[in-house]
Parts: C-alpha cells; sequence; structure tokens
C-alpha cells in the first residue's frame, strides 16, 4: 500500500539557513519540485539569492537571523513548512561551548516562531549522527554496546563534555531543545540526523570530524552524501506518514581501506600518510553498531508511492 503524501508543489516552504551546502540543495530541488521557496539566509549571500529571485519568481529571500526572532517570523509568513539547519557563521567556523549555547538559543527561537505561525504545518530540522552516538559509560567498551545504535539513543551530554566534543554536545541540546518545544506547543516535527557530509569542501577542521578514531572501532563512523541527504529532507517532508527522528547515511566507514581514502581526501599531500596496508590488513572490519533502517524503509515506500502516482498521472 503506498503512503499517504502531503505533497502539493503549489504550497510554499522557508528553508533556514539557505546559504550552507544542504541548505543551497534544498532550494534548488524545491524549486525545481514546484515549490514556492522563501530562502532565509545571512547578509553575505544576500545579494546573491536576490539575483537569483530575479531570474526566478517562485523565490523569495529574506535577511534572517536565527537569534533574531523577527526575522525568522517574517521569513515563515505564508508557508507551510520549515527546512531548518543551523549553519556556523563564517566568522566563527568552529565549534565550542559559547557556539552550542548559540545553536540551542537559535533552535528554541525557530521553533517558538514556527509555534506562533498558523499556516506551518511540518517542519524538517537537521541534527546529526554525533546526537546519537556518544554513548558515555559503556564507549570504548564494544562488548557491552548494543548490537546496534538507533533513533531511540542519544548523546550522553556529560560525556561530551567532559571530552570536549563540542559538536555532539551542540546538536544533542539543540535537538533536544527543539523537540520539548515542539511537544509542548504542538508543533508537527521531524528530525534528520545525518552523518558527515561529504562535499568538495570537506577539511580535516570539520568538527564532525572530532572522536573520529573512536566512531570508527565502535562501528558508528557513518557519512552521507548531499543528494541522499536533500533526498531524504523531501522525504520526510512530503510523506505525511513520517514522524520522529531519522538517522541519515548511505555509508559506514568501518575498515582500514575506507578510512585510509578518507584520510587521503582529507589530507591528500600529507607527508604523515600512514604506507598503504597490506591485503591482510585491509580485511579487518569494525562491526557495524548504527541502524537507518527506519529511514530507508520509508524512502523505499515513499519512491514505490510516487511511481504510482506517476503512473497514474500518465493513464489519465
Amino acid at each position: 500500500m503506498a503512503p499517504a503524501f502531503m505533497w502539493n508543489s503549489s504550497k510554499t516552504v522557508c528553508v533556514m539557513d539557505a546559504s550552507g551546502q544542504l541548505g543551497s540543495a534544498l532550494v534548488r530541488r524545491l524549486l525545481q519540485r514546484g515549490y514556492t521557496v522563501h530562502a532565509a539566509v545571512h547578509d553575505q549571500e544576500l545579494q546573491c539569492y536576490k539575483r537569483q529571485s530575479i531570474e526566478n519568481k517562485k523565490l523569495r529571500v529574506f535577511n534572517s537571523d536565527p537569534l533574531d526572532y523577527h526575522s525568522i517570523m517574517d521569513a515563515l509568513k505564508g508557508c507551510c513548512a520549515l527546512f531548518y539547519s543551523f549553519e556556523l557563521p563564517s566568522d566563527n567556523p568552529t565549534y565550542d561551548e559559547y557556539m552550542g549555547e548559540l545553536e540551542v538559543r537559535a533552535a528554541h527561537n525557530v521553533l517558538e516562531a514556527c509555534a506562533q505561525t498558523d499556516t506551518i504545518d511540518k517542519v524538517v530540522f537537521t541534527s546529526s549522527a554525533t546526537a546519537v552516538i556518544w554513548r558515555g559509560q559503556h564507549h570504548h567498551n564494544t562488548t557491552t554496546l548494543p548490537p546496534h545504535l538507533d533513533e531511540k539513543n542519544w548523546s550522553d551530554v556529560n560525556f561530551c563534555k567532559k571530552f570536549k566534543l563540542w559538536h555532539g554536545l551542540s546538536k544533542t541540546i539543540a535537538e533536544k531543545t527543539a523537540w520539548a518545544l515542539a511537544m509542548d506547543r504542538g508543533v508537527n516535527m521531524v528530525s534528520i540526523n545525518g552523518g558527515l557530509l561529504m562535499c568538495p569542501n570537506l577539511s580535516i577542521k570539520d568538527p564532525y570530524l572530532l572522536g573520529a578514531a573512536e566512531m570508527f572501532k565502535d562501528g558508528v563512523f557513518v557519512t552521507v552524501d548531499i543528494e541522499f541527504l536533500v533526498d531524504a529532507h523531501i522525504c520526510v517532508f512530503e510523506d505525511s506518514s513520517s514522524y520522529g527522528r531519522y538517522l541519515c547515511f548511505n555509508r559506514i566507514i568501518n575498515c582500514n581501506e575506507d578510512a585510509d581514502t578518507l584520510a587521503n581526501m582529507l589530507l591528500p599531500s600529507s607527508p604523515l600518510s600512514s604506507p598503504p596496508h597490506t591485503l591482510e590488513e585491509n580485511r579487518v572490519y569494525h562491526q557495524q553498531r548504527i541502524s537507518n533502517e527506519k529511514l530507508n524503509k520509508l524512502m523505499v515506500e515513499y519512491e514505490s508511492g510516487l511511481q504510482e502516482e506517476e503512473a497514474s498521472a500518465d493513464d489519465v
């Protein structure tokens, strides 16, 4: 049985922050699907988007700051949904304790604004797999780890603080803040907990990579391509049966060969690059201990439903 869809491309949706890797890709895909899009961006990207809006009448641009409640309300006006992701400001592109506090405040402001906007039917909140994987007292003892981590698991905030895992700490507290407010105010929200985003400008300084060696050993080091991440966001928005959290990744790094490939991508000319492993060493795998079965099932049903709808439309 095909799932029920809420897809109606005559609707207006908001993407915030539309200036990042994910946000800009979402804007392009939503416009391709016929939606009217409110692109909420920071000052630096405003002129670029304004030029695009002249060419595409379905694109409207808003100068919006998630720490400025009124600017959020302006961007949401007339929208049925919000795709929200927190992007680091260009003048402070690193995660620390202070940045985590800003991300939590931003999440609170955004969900409060959605609760105050009568037209908002759904919020797709972008979080991270780092809000799932850091396990506290059982960490590094793989014999006591559960067979699979999934959406029911949350990272241990105290563990993240102790080891200064600021990305995981920020994403965990911000997402919990958003969920608490959504449930209290009756906002229909789903979250996408994405793995490390594999993009052309990926750097060794990416805050997700702090603790990468431990993720690798624990079998929870996951990555996601931008196309798959965008597909997941569109899927959970358009499928009205979506609910809760969704771990989102399409690759796991759990063998030496994959780890070396990533290391060479991040540090292509480093003289410290490790020598090639022997074939025998490459056969050493760490057991995968994280599951995205919930999202995969939804996306299979969603794509099947779309194909049925397209076939029906062709028959008319």
